[in-house]
């Protein structure tokens, strides 16, 4: 069966989301035309909105509506701390599973020489001033734990410690509920190292 070309052009978009292929964008299509005309229309008016509005945080590169985020612009946060993330999924991930109260800077991506991604790319011009701040104590170095997110925080860690800061990275290991007998050798070997009093 061929598609009309409507249908096909909003297959191909839904298409442009990480992890969704053909079958999946071709079934959320058919849903919301056979189904949720009313949620498309909302969809439709939520996407064009943030995509016009939404830009970002002059201090921190989040994704924000306004010139300073909330969380930049909140005078509660911690100002000796600075978390050091690679995307505003990260920062979500941080607030709502733990207590930190710092304020956050979100490099968008991480150095990647092979694709053409260098410091200036990911904002490390900008993180540098943020450095220079007189009541900043610690930069913590939240990036993946891949290549590429450790070469990024290897270069961070460089350019904090040149100003005196401490540095320290987000622990790593043994997920809570996760079996050991699943867990990949490198894995584990950092959980052993990074082991603590109990």
């Amino acid at each position: 069966m061929s598609d009309s070309g409507l249908i096909e052009t909003l297959i191909e978009a839904f298409q442009c989301l990480p992890g969704v292929g053909r079958k999946t964008a071709q079934r959320m299509t058919y849903h919301l035309l056979e189904r949720d005309r009313t949620g498309a229309r909302r969809l439709a008016r939520a996407l064009d909105a943030a995509a016009e509005q939404v830009g970002h945080c002059k201090r921190c590169r989040n994704l924000s509506e306004s010139e300073l985020c909330a969380l930049c612009a909140d005078p509660g946060r911690d100002p000796g701390l600075l978390c050091v993330v690679e995307s505003p999924a990260d920062v979500a991930a941080l607030l709502q599973g733990t207590g930190y109260r710092g304020y956050f800077f979100v490099l968008m991506g991480h150095l990647s020489p092979l694709d053409g991604i260098g410091p200036e790319d990911i904002g490390l011009d900008v993180l540098e001033t943020r450095l220079g701040d007189e009541r900043l104590e610690e930069v913590v170095l939240a990036t993946n734990p891949t290549v590429e997110g450790e070469v990024t925080a290897h270069v961070i860690a460089d350019m904090a410690r040149r100003r005196g800061l401490r540095v320290t990275r987000i622990a790593r290991g043994v997920p809570v509920g996760g079996e050991l007998e699943y867990a990949d050798a490198s894995t584990l070997a950092e959980a052993l190292q990074a082991r603590r009093e109990y």
